[in-house]
């Protein structure tokens, strides 16, 4: 066995011990599931809606963990973190809770509504190029000038255990259910809320299948999976997939989710754009 195997950068304790750091202030989303879906798919599916989290995405349950672990003597230099705006925003709002200054690295080409929400929780935004800049480089050299922490997005231990909280609230509220899931989906950029959830899901239900979700052309879990190593996919025009457009998946989260994770699975921008619209006509509706 690797070590790896036998001492996972995360395990599900790690989990738990975040689980209590970030209930206080995160949103615990529930399970919802539709008539109209479960027919659609011919099966029972359930829908975690993050989106409803504070700041609209997971990404505040790891911000908040990894920004509350940093001793008080450290806090004075704020924390740094480079983001395309999930992050950012996550990054900003546990900064704003700990009354500690955030300076957030996001990509000029960000929609500009997140870069403006980044700002309205009081963080300093700094642009870069995203075909020319380093936007790791450019934090490292904010955080190292003015004796901040620097917060990644994905690779970094205590942020994958707050996202992997999101995890382990599907493993409880299908416990109290009564069900064993079958399937677990989730999204990948850097890998961070799988690798999270994977670990919290299979350690409740080993049996459960968790599968990666990316962006036709950005499948470069996927392709990680097939190799067996971290493998960059190759360059592939935008997508409407934003917060889904890493290169290739991070050291730390690959290497929980090459033990986890059973396959991947991609999605068109075509077919993002047709499912948001059925969303939005049931809305309607």
């Amino acid at each position: 066995m690797t070590d790896t195997v036998l001492n996972p950068p995360v395990a599900a304790a790690d989990i738990d011990a975040a689980a209590r750091v970030v209930a206080p202030f995160a949103v615990r989303t529930p399970l919802l599931t539709f008539p109209v879906l479960n027919e659609r798919v011919g099966s029972r599916v359930f829908l975690k809606p993050e989106m409803l989290q504070r700041t609209g995405s997971f990404k505040f349950r790891g911000a908040f963990n990894k920004l509350a672990s940093i001793p008080q003597d450290k806090r004075s230099g704020g924390v740094v973190a480079f983001s395309s705006g999930n992050h950012a925003q996550g990054v900003a709002a546990a900064a704003k809770i700990l009354n500690m200054q955030a300076t957030i690295v996001m990509p000029a080409d960000s929609p500009l509504t997140k870069r403006e929400r980044t700002k309205s929780y009081g963080a300093e935004v700094v642009l870069y190029d995203r075909d020319r800049d380093d936007r790791a480089a450019i934090a490292s050299g904010i955080a190292s000038k003015r004796g901040a922490t620097l917060v990644p997005p994905y690779d970094d231990p205590l942020v994958i255990a707050g996202q992997g909280t999101a995890g382990r609230e599907i493993a409880e509220d299908m416990a109290a259910l009564g069900l064993t899931p079958d399937i677990v989906v989730a999204p990948a950029s850097g890998g961070g809320l799988i690798a999270g959830v994977a670990t919290a899901v299979k350690a409740k239900y080993p049996q459960a299948q968790v599968i990666v979700a990316e962006p036709a052309g950005y499948d470069d879990h996927a392709l990680s999976l097939k190799v067996g190593h971290r493998e960059a996919h190759a360059v592939a025009p935008r997508t409407i997939c934003d917060a889904l457009m890493a290169m290739m998946p991070g050291e730390l989260t690959f290497a929980i989710n090459s033990k986890l994770l059973a396959n991947g699975v991609n999605a068109s921008d075509e077919e993002v754009g047709a499912e948001i619209g059925r969303a939005s006509c049931r809305e309607r509706v």
